[in-house]
């Protein structure tokens, strides 16, 4: 085809022509014809979501995020990370022939892709999961995968409800997150708070807040910080607890941190509390993409459904 893109040929314009070999894909950075069937594909900041679809990428950036749902999936993927931006040097040596990732993540994109065809999409919080994934998916012609990847996480989420007698909206579930210095409640648009509300549970008045409200409110779309004077915001019938943090020392911080708000006395006037209805999960708690989603189901299952 005539003026049909080569290989590399992305541009940030309207330049980008489909041919026998690639498709355009629109995208947060513009236009970009993308091979239909990749070989070589480097994931930028969104590796579950290549997971999920079966596709073991060739390099992440993602491979230090101590993302233990996936840990056992990463065999053979190259680390291309490097201070929070990924390293172009590493990928150009990688040799790929796509390479996909969110707009959050600090890449040049001039530079990768003059590397092979780049497809960088919008991602403005956690929330949005679900419209990135099927996105992602398109990018690599992985639609129909994808709509039955997230049909079968609706299963599963309707299966919570009718496990838990379908008395799960009569359950509040508060969702704190404990920071070196602070502690923070995640709100309904948020990964997780999307999840919870997808098996039917409620949240608390002071957790029930949407993206919008949120924003206005706290200049955050997902989550806020409480005072010790606002502990009984993160009550609930249920709360589930994480810690922060990547890097050793910072974790052990908010290890502290999460000691220190336990033994509080305030913490222990909280109903939860006092009825034993404190699970501390793991960070996927806050990760995105499918397989996170599906293991924060797997944690309410564990917790909140009655053995039979």
């Amino acid at each position: 085809m005539a003026g049909a893109c080569t290989p590399h040929d992305s541009t940030q314009g309207d330049g980008a022509l489909a041919s026998a070999d690639c498709r355009v894909i629109r995208h947060a950075k513009g236009e970009t014809c993308v091979p239909n069937n990749p070989q070589r594909v480097v994931v930028l900041g969104a590796l579950d979501y290549a997971l999920s679809l079966g596709i073991k990428p060739i390099g992440s950036d993602w491979l230090n995020a101590q993302d233990i749902h996936i840990n056992d999936m990463l065999d053979g993927i190259e680390d291309v990370g490097g201070n929070n931006a990924p390293n172009i040097e590493k990928i150009l040596t990688l040799n790929p022939d796509f390479i996909i990732g969110a707009d959050y993540v600090s890449a040049n994109y001039g530079a990768l892709s003059k590397i092979a065809p780049t497809v960088l999409i919008a991602y403005e919080h956690s929330g949005q999961w679900k419209e990135f994934f099927m996105s992602f998916a398109e990018a690599l012609g992985k639609t129909a995968a994808a709509e039955q990847v997230m049909n079968n996480y609706q299963t599963r989420a309707e299966e919570f409800k009718t496990q838990t007698g379908n008395r799960a909206s009569e359950i509040d579930v508060s969702i704190v997150r404990v920071y070196p210095s602070y502690v923070n409640l995640y709100l309904k648009d948020s990964f997780c708070g999307t999840v919870v509300a997808d098996a039917g549970l409620s949240r608390p008045p002071a957790q029930d807040l949407t993206a919008a409200e949120a924003s206005t409110l706290f200049d955050n779309p997902i989550q806020y910080t409480i005072s010790r004077e606002r502990m009984s915001d993160a009550d609930g019938d249920a709360i589930f607890l994480w810690t922060y943090g990547f890097q050793d020392d910072v974790a052990q911080q908010a290890q502290s941190q999460k000691e220190k708000l336990v033994a509080d006395p305030v913490w222990s006037t909280l109903s939860a509390v006092q009825n034993g209805q404190v699970y501390e999960v793991p960070s996927y708690w806050i990760g995105d993409g499918p397989i996170a989603a599906n293991a924060i189901l797997d944690d309410l299952f564990k917790y909140l459904v009655e053995p039979s």
